[in-house]
């Protein structure tokens, strides 16, 4: 059986590689963060459980400039916050039952693979060098996303892209390597001491880990334009390989009162609060029990529905006997775009071995 993900299958494989964009770690762990790792946990289950090896990285993103900003807001250095907070991220996804991915690189231990990315970029003629920075040329890449240059502008000025940098040809041409200033972390380079730019650091840590083609790439849709627009564009055109990932997996966007989970608009929901008073098979099944790629408004209230649907669930895995018909059509439902929702109404209805093997793909028992 073959898994589709999106408008098409997977093909035939026996391994399958997977990168997915981690968290930047000065705001962790949100409920925005656990949906899309808690989808590419389910995603990875679902694969192994018919016999296809799994390779997932993960990676967390501490060189950034909302990590720098952030750690100076708070009065310590950047690499303090960030290990504090991957360690709370890590606890967090361990209590969630999502599993370690493969590879888990940290940035600032990719960038000399980010630099050899960057040089080969600059030898195609994609990217140039401007006062100790080094610039991707990005050309029409927003028209691609299918956006118009205003939205595109807007989007990318709002996600770091410093659309106003004077050393830019572009407004929309994105730092590969970038000049560090006085009291900012750098590290010596061709072009002097700077630091990665972030869409080049996911690019280099995806390639060196699973080569340059890979079968999945995921992260929430909020990085669709221009995080991993940006990134597949530099993989491509440094190494002439075409597609980067053969299938994108951007999962919905979680709200509250209407508004993304963000640091930004102030209205973080904390995994490690919601564990408190709430099981983590329960928040689990909150997230996965919709379509993946569906963005939805968090509400609290409904924790108590999901756990009375997981008491349900747990109820049907006690029921004896169970049809082979039953457990081959809830697993087809997993491999059908992961429709979990299908799968947990074959589960409940026809209960013994169906609910068994749904429950345990899932890591909800």
């Amino acid at each position: 059986m073959l898994l589709r993900l999106g408008s098409s299958p997977l093909p035939a494989l026996r391994r399958a590689r997977i990168y997915v964009c981690g968290i930047t770690p000065y705001d962790t762990t949100h409920i925005g963060h656990a949906a899309t790792f808690v989808w590419v946990d389910a995603l990875s289950r679902v694969l192994e459980h018919v016999g296809i090896e799994v390779q997932v990285v993960r990676n967390i993103t501490d060189i950034d400039d909302e990590l720098l900003r952030a750690a100076s807001e708070q009065g310590t250095t950047w690499q303090a916050l960030a290990t504090q907070q991957t360690f709370q991220f890590e606890d967090d996804m361990r209590k969630l039952r999502v599993q370690r991915p493969t590879f888990e690189p940290a940035s600032r231990d990719y960038v000399t693979d980010v630099i050899f990315l960057t040089r080969a970029l600059l030898d195609r003629g994609a990217a140039y060098e401007s006062g100790g920075s080094v610039y991707f040329r990005a050309g029409d890449l927003h028209t691609a996303s299918g956006l118009s240059r205003d939205d595109a502008l807007g989007i990318y000025d709002a996600r770091g892209g410093r659309v106003d940098d004077p050393a830019k040809d572009d407004p929309f041409d994105a730092a590969l390597w970038q000049a560090s200033g006085e009291g900012e972390p750098a590290w010596e380079s061709p072009w002097g001491p700077g630091r990665p730019g972030w869409h080049v650091e996911c690019a280099a840590m995806a390639t060196t880990l699973l080569g340059l083609s890979i079968d999945v790439h995921a992260g929430g849709a909020d990085l669709a334009y221009p995080h991993h627009a940006y990134e597949n564009a530099m993989v491509e055109a440094a190494t002439g390989v075409a597609p980067f990932s053969r299938s994108w997996m951007h999962v919905g966007t979680v709200t509250k009162g209407g508004e993304k989970v963000a640091k930004s608009t102030g209205n973080l929901v904390f995994v490690m609060d919601l564990l408190q008073d709430h099981a983590p098979q329960a928040l689990r099944l909150l997230i996965l029990d919709r379509p993946w790629r569906d963005s939805w408004d968090f509400d609290a209230s409904a924790l108590a529905g999901a756990e009375a649907k997981l008491e349900s669930l747990w109820a049907a895995t006690s029921r004896p006997g169970g049809s082979d018909a039953a457990v081959t059509a809830a697993c087809e439902a997993l491999l059908d775009d992961l429709d979990v929702p299908r799968a947990l109404d074959i589960a409940l209805d026809e209960g013994g071995e169906a609910a068994r093997t749904v429950a345990k793909i899932l890591a909800l028992l």
